[in-house]
Order: structure tokens, then sequence, then C-alpha cells
């Protein structure tokens, strides 16, 4: 007896290989705990049109494209009305436009006060290496701020083979594009063995809209947004309060996996390692 069903069944095609390229971000994830360097900024620029800005507000948009992430916090509504109340108007462009010719110089200025690589960064990029995986990173930083932090990186031992920032690009994240332009420069293929680390909400959407698998890192960036020794200095009540806030917010933007920092990133690629070779996408 022949079947004669054949358009009953599609083709699925499964990739089975390994890892073959691991994508960072730099501020909170490879280097500056805490991504102090943008945030002390923000609230600089903001400072000088008279108009103070807390810490979390300046965090909310941490990701984008720096003089999109300017315009995001003029539309926090408390940032607003507090402007409205200071200048009789609301903000617009140019305002915008201003802070952030501010902002280049200031952040170039003090990046390399915040530098100092996160534990583990080396020792996670070693092993990549080890296993044959391509070191990627992308930044919501401009070129000029990149250099000094690729330059300050290596100072420390540690060289990506790529690093594409928000002003390479057509679209910042949450785009794809800095992602996209490192698996082009990396030369690897398929996008579904691609890891991209990041550790604010936006960063692991890019990661997520490349078509790769998304790490979200809840403690060394910006969404607790302290310095490492005051994060040591922590009760572990308090350290477990900021995971049971973080890691859910990075599971519902659609992180595969969360962890503290880049310190425990090995077991996750042994995971993802598994999971490919079952057949299983990001």
């Amino acid at each position: 007896m022949q079947f004669t069903h054949e358009r009953e069944f599609t083709y699925n095609r499964s990739y089975r290989g390994p890892i073959r390229a691991v994508i960072f971000d730099w501020a909170g994830t490879t280097m500056d705990f805490g991504c102090m360097a943008p945030a002390v900024v923000f609230c600089k620029v903001f400072e000088e049109k008279g108009v103070a800005i807390s810490m979390e507000e300046a965090r909310i948009p941490m990701g984008a494209h720096k003089k999109v992430h300017i315009g995001l916090i003029t539309e926090i509504p408390s940032v607003r009305r507090r402007w409205v109340d200071i200048h009789g108007t609301e903000p617009t462009s140019k305002d915008v436009d201003e802070m952030f010719e501010r902002f280049v110089p200031l952040q170039e200025a003090c990046l390399s006060e915040y530098s100092t690589l996160i534990p583990g960064t080396n020792e996670v990029i070693a092993e990549c290496r080890k296993r044959g995986y391509k070191i990627g990173s992308t930044s919501g930083y401009l070129p000029g701020m990149l250099a000094i932090n690729q330059a300050d990186a290596e100072k420390q031992g540690y060289i990506p083979d790529a690093t594409f920032g928000a002003g390479d690009v057509p679209r910042g994240r949450p785009y794809g594009h800095m992602v996209l332009r490192n698996i082009l420069e990396l030369d690897v293929s398929p996008v579904q063995s691609v890891v991209k680390v990041d550790d604010t909400l936006t960063g692991i959407e890019e990661g997520l809209n490349a078509g790769g698998w998304g790490v979200g890192l809840a403690i060394s960036g910006n969404e607790v947004g302290v310095q490492l020794d005051e994060w040591n200095a922590m009760p572990e009540d308090v350290k477990q309060a900021h995971r049971d806030r973080i890691y859910p917010t990075m599971y519902q933007r659609g992180a595969h996996y969360v962890i503290d920092s880049i310190a425990d990133m090995i077991p996750v690629l042994d995971d993802i390692e598994a999971r490919l070779k079952r057949g299983e996408k990001p």
C-alpha cells in the first residue's frame, strides 16, 4: 500500500549545531557595575536645564540611543510636570537637541571613571573563546564613547571581535540592527546560534528581535543601579528582594534566561548548547 497524503506533512528544518557567537552589552554587562556612567550624566544635563531628575527616572529608558533616551526622559509624566513648573512650557525637540549636545562631551569625560570590568568578565570570555565562540558587542553609546570603553577594556584584557553602537545602525534598541551587524561582521550563521547578553530590558529585546537567544543580567546593571561595593554590602534579604523584583520583569520581556551577572554565564551557555542539540529554537 502506498501513502498518497504527502501534502499532510510539512518539512521542519532544525539547527542542531553549537553556539557560534555570544554578543555582550557594555555598561552594566561587561564593565561599569551598576551602569553608573550614563545615569550620572543624564541627571547632570537635566540639572543644567534647571530640572532635577532622580537616578531612577534617568534609568527608565536605559539601553536606547542616548538622544532618544533624553527625549524619553522628557516624556516621563513626573519629569514633564517639573519641567512645565520650571519653564512654563513643555520640553521641545530643541531642548532635547541642546541636552544631547551637552551629554556627549560630559559622557566622554567621565566614562573612564566607571570602566572597571565586572567580576567574571575575562574568565567567561576566555571560556567562550576556548569553546570556539566568537565575541560580539553592542551599546547604546555613540562611536566616540565606545572608543573610550574599548580602549579601557583592552587595558584590562577584554577585546571583543566586533563592536557596534547605536550610531552605527539605522535604528538602535529594541531593534535588532546592532546584533545583526555583529552577525555579519563575525560571519556566523544561523541566528539561532547567537546569544545576546544584556542588563537592560530593551537590550534583551534587541537580541530577541534579531532572532537569537536572550540572557538578562538582573543585578550587575541598570535594574539595581548600584556600584559593586554597595551591592556587596547589602543584607542578603535586600539582595533577594531585588532579584524577586527584577527576574520576573526580565522573563516577562522575553528573556530565555535571567542571572545575576556575567559571572553566572557558563551554565546558561551549557543549557543553550543542550537545547540546540535537541533541535530547540530561541
